[in-house]
């Protein structure tokens, strides 16, 4: 089995037409492996979210190919690469997109809905990815009544309660303070490293540097450095509950 989860070659992505055409990737590589964190960071505008959703194949790049746990998503259709997202990606984003009339374990429930996984099996699954993420006492608890850093743990325990092979974030730290924030990290870092995933975090939140295995900067659409983080990143054991 490769260490690789996603491996883009060559990827371009025109967004637009007319006077509005972007080119907001131009010629970009990117692996991304197994048990690491990678950061993706880079001023507004550069490419961030744009190539986090192509490598999610919620985007298809202009040119270039991304290849997702050995599939190739060229000439792909969507009901295809809606089945590489289901098999193989968990998303976390900035908003929460919480339902506001269900609780944390039925939010958690609906990627498993989307699955075809119903029943008693999924509603105990559901309750085993809140424990992951310390929030198996809120399982019963509506949005409305669970902090922000709490909803945002309830989007992670969704991305992760199907075993994606890679999880991606867009900014998930952005809406929340520095304890909040730490606790996130922290939830994503172990993902990677206890659970053998590829964790893809897309930030400009100098904060959450310290936590990631790799750093990767991009700026006008063009990745301009790749480099190894802290070899001293903060870790959990692996006995300790998830956002402990």
């Amino acid at each position: 089995m490769s260490n690789y989860v996603i491996e883009a070659k060559s990827v371009e992505k025109t967004l637009g037409r007319g006077a509005g055409e972007v080119r907001a990737l131009r010629g970009v590589d990117l692996s991304l492996r197994r048990g690491e964190l990678t950061l993706l960071m880079g001023p507004s505008g550069s490419g961030k979210t744009t190539l986090l959703l192509v490598l999610g194949c919620m985007l298809t790049p202009t040119s270039g190919s991304v290849t997702v746990c050995g599939t190739s998503t060229s000439n792909a259709d969507r009901e295809k690469l809606a089945k590489i997202r289901r098999e193989h990606v968990g998303f976390v984003f900035q908003s929460y997109h919480l339902f506001p009339t269900m609780t944390a374990a039925q939010n958690v429930q609906l990627a498993l809905d989307i699955r075809h996984e119903r029943g008693a099996r999924a509603a105990k699954k559901s309750r085993a990815a809140l424990e992951m993420v310390g929030l198996e006492q809120k399982a019963d608890v509506l949005p409305g009544g669970l902090s922000g850093g709490e909803q945002q743990r309830v989007a992670i325990a969704r991305a992760l309660v199907a075993n994606p092979s890679v999880v991606l974030a867009d900014e998930p730290t952005s809406a929340l303070d520095g304890k909040n924030g730490q606790s996130i990290m922290r939830i994503l870092a172990d993902t990677a490293h206890e659970h053998d995933r590829a964790v893809l975090v897309v930030t400009h939140d100098p904060r959450v540097v310290p936590f990631g295995d790799r750093i990767v900067e991009i700026e006008d659409g063009l990745i301009v450095e790749d480099r190894w983080g802290k070899t001293d990143r903060p870790r959990m054991p692996r006995t300790a509950p998830f956002g402990a």
